[in-house]
C-alpha cells in the first residue's frame, strides 16, 4: 500500500476518493507554492479493514507510518521523538466529503519526555515544550484511550486557581511543567508506556482516527447530510508547526467571504498563543482585531493574499485553517466553505459577476436550495436584548429554550421550535443541532466546527455570549440578570448576536432582485439546452 507524500518536490495530485478531500486540497495548495507543512497520507481504502481488525491492514498501517515518518524526517531535518531536534506530528482525519469536527484529530504526537528536552534545546522555550506535552496527554487520553476528560480538565482548573491567573494561557513554564506531570500521573496507571514511545503513540493515534469513522456523531452527521455512501476516512500525518509559542504565534480559521451573509470580505478568527483545536472546538473566544493587529501587523495583508489565491484556484469561497509560528504563516487546510442558504445565493451571483464561475455552475451549486422558501428576516419592535454574543450564522428564530441535545429532541418531537443553548460548541450535540431552530453558546468562535454545521443546516447561531451562564443539569440558564428555565420562549438574531426574552414577531421579505437573476440564468440555460438538442 503506497503512501501519498505532500510537500517538497511531491506535486502529484490525487483524488479525494483515495486520500480524502482534506489531503487532496493540501496537496493542491503545496503544488501552488503556498506554505504547507510536509505531510503524508494513509488512504481511505484502509479504513474499513482497520476498523474490522484485519491483520493485513494492520501490517500496511505500520509499514505506511514507517515510510511516512522517514519522508517527514528528510523533509524537515528533524527526527521523530528525538532529544535534540524532535519532529512532532498531527494525525488528522479526512473523508472524500468534508465532515467538520465529526472525526478525530490528535496533535503533538511524538512528544515524549526526550522530545520535550529536545524542544527546549531547539527553541529555548520550556513553556512551549511543556504545553505540547500536556496537550498530547489530554488529547491522546480522550481520543485514543477513551478516558473521561473531566479529571484532566479539573486539574487544569485547579492549577489556574492556585496560580491566580485567568486562563491556562497565563500559566508560566514552571506551572505548565507541573501540569504535565500531574496529568501524567492521572493517566499512566495501567498504561502500556505509550507516554515514552513515539512510534506507539503514532500507530495508536492513526488507528483511533480511522475508528472515529464509526463514532455516533460521525454516523449521525452522515445520515443528516446523505453521506452514507462514503467508504471511510483517510489519515493525514503532518509535521507540527506551533501556534502556542507566544504572542507572535497563534492558530486561526479564515473564510474568504462571510459565510453567513455572503458579503465579499474575509472573516477571520485567531487565538494567539494557541493550537488549532482551541479555535475549531469552540472552547476559546478569539482575540480582538486590535490585539491581533498589534501582535501580528502583517498577518491581515498576507492572509488576504492567500485567500484570494485560493478562491481563484478553487473557484469557490474557502474555509481555511492556519497557524502562525513566530510570525510565519502556515496553511493547514482549505475546503469549500459551509454557508447559509442566503449567503449561497449572494455568493453564487457574485462569483458569476466576477467571472470565477459560469451561470450554469452557479445553478448547480444552488440546486439543493429551496429558493422559493428563501427569505430575509427582521424583528418587529424588538426592544433591548437580554444578552448579546457573536453572530455566527444569520437569520432569526424563536423557540423554547433547551440546554442539552436530549431536551431539544424531546421538545421538537412535541412539535415545538427549539433554541438549543449550550456552554460551548460541541459536535457531540449534532443530534440536537438537527432539530433546533437556532443555537446559542456561551463561548466559541464564528469559525468553530459547530458554527459551521449550523450554517450548513441553515440555522441561526450565536456564539461567545459571555453573559449567558448555562446549567444543563439544573435545566436553566441566566441571561444577564434574568433566569430562564427549559421550555421558556426566547428569540435569537443570528446576524447581530442578540438574544431576546419571549416570542417576538418576525417579519420576512424576499430577495427579489437576486432571485430574478437566477430565474434569468435558468431560462437561458434551458434555451441553450433546447438549442443543442435541436441542432
Amino acid at each position: 500500500m503506497p503512501i501519498v507524500r505532500i510537500g517538497g518536490i511531491a506535486t502529484e495530485q490525487h483524488s479525494a476518493d483515495i486520500i480524502g478531500a482534506k489531503a487532496a486540497n493540501l496537496a493542491r495548495m503545496a503544488a501552488l507554492g503556498l506554505p504547507v507543512p510536509p505531510a503524508f497520507v494513509l488512504p481511505v481504502e484502509l479504513c474499513a479493514d482497520i476498523i474490522a481488525g484485519k491483520a493485513q491492514a494492520e501490517r500496511e498501517l505500520r509499514d505506511g507510518l514507517k515510510a511516512g515518518i522517514t519522508y517527514l524526517e528528510q523533509a524537515t531535518g528533524k527526527s521523530f521523538g528525538d532529544h535534540r531536534r524532535p519532529l512532532l506530528v498531527s494525525v488528522r482525519s479526512g473523508a472524500a466529503r468534508s465532515m467538520p469536527g465529526m472525526l478525530d484529530t490528535v496533535l503533538n504526537v511524538g512528544c515524549t519526555s526526550a522530545a520535550v528536552r529536545g524542544l527546549i534545546r531547539a527553541t529555548g522555550r520550556p513553556r512551549l515544550a511543556w504545553d505540547c506535552r500536556r496537550r498530547l496527554i489530554e488529547s491522546y487520553s480522550e481520543t485514543v484511550l477513551g478516558l473521561d476528560p473531566a479529571p484532566l480538565a479539573a486539574r487544569v482548573s485547579e492549577l489556574i486557581a492556585r496560580e491566580e491567573v485567568a486562563t491556562d494561557r497565563e500559566l508560566d513554564s514552571a506551572a505548565m511543567e507541573q501540569l504535565a506531570a500531574e496529568e501524567q500521573t492521572l493517566v499512566e496507571i495501567g498504561s502500556d508506556d505509550w507516554l515514552e514511545d513515539a512510534e506507539a503513540q503514532l500507530e495508536a493515534a492513526a488507528r483511533a482516527v480511522y475508528q472515529s469513522w464509526m463514532s455516533e456523531r460521525a454516523q449521525t452527521y452522515r445520515k443528516l447530510q446523505n453521506l452514507d455512501h462514503l467508504r471511510g476516512t483517510a489519515v493525514t500525518v503532518q509535521a507540527m508547526v506551533f501556534g502556542n509559542g507566544g504572542l507572535a504565534s497563534g492558530a486561526g480559521v479564515a473564510f474568504s467571504r462571510d459565510p453567513s451573509t455572503g458579503a465579499p470580505q474575509p472573516m477571520v478568527d485567531l487565538v494567539l498563543d494557541a493550537q488549532g483545536e482551541d479555535v475549531v472546538s469552540g472552547r476559546r473566544t478569539p482575540d480582538t482585531e486590535d490585539t491581533i493587529a498589534r501582535a501580528l501587523p502583517k498577518l491581515t495583508a498576507e492572509l488576504g493574499t492567500v485567500l484570494k489565491q485560493l478562491e481563484q484556484a478553487f473557484g469557490d469561497v474557502q474555509d481555511v485553517e492556519f497557524t502562525v509560528e513566530d510570525g510565519k504563516l502556515w496553511i493547514l487546510q482549505t475546503r469549500a466553505a459551509k454557508r447559509t442558504p442566503r449567503a449561497a445565493l449572494r455568493i453564487a451571483i457574485d462569483l458569476v459577476h466576477e467571472g470565477l464561475i459560469a451561470p450554469h455552475e452557479a445553478l448547480t451549486r444552488l440546486a439543493e436550495i429551496d429558493l422559493d422558501a428563501l427569505v430575509e428576516t427582521r424583528l418587529a419592535g424588538a426592544g433591548e436584548p437580554a444578552a448579546t454574543g457573536i453572530g455566527a450564522s444569520g437569520s432569526i428564530a424563536a423557540g423554547r429554550a433547551a440546554f442539552d441535545a436530549v431536551s431539544a429532541q424531546r421538545l421538537a418531537a412535541g412539535g415545538e421550535p427549539v433554541i438549543l443553548m449550550r456552554p460551548d460548541t460541541s459536535t457531540a450535540d449534532v443530534a440536537g443541532f438537527a432539530v433546533a431552530a437556532g443555537i446559542v453558546t456561551s463561548v466559541g468562535a464564528r469559525t468553530s466546527h459547530a458554527a459551521l454545521v449550523a450554517r450548513q443546516l441553515g440555522r441561526p447561531c450565536i456564539v461567545g455570549c459571555e453573559a449567558m451562564e448555562v446549567e444543563p443539569e439544573a435545566d436553566r440558564a441566566r441571561l444577564g440578570a434574568t433566569q430562564i428555565v427549559g421550555g421558556d420562549w426566547v428569540t435569537i438574531e443570528g446576524d447581530t448576536g442578540r438574544i431576546y426574552l419571549g416570542r417576538l414577531e418576525i417579519v420576512t421579505t424576499r430577495p427579489e432582485a437576486e432571485l430574478a437573476e437566477v430565474a434569468r440564468w435558468r431560462n437561458e440555460d434551458q434555451e441553450s439546452t433546447l438549442t443543442r438538442q435541436s441542432a
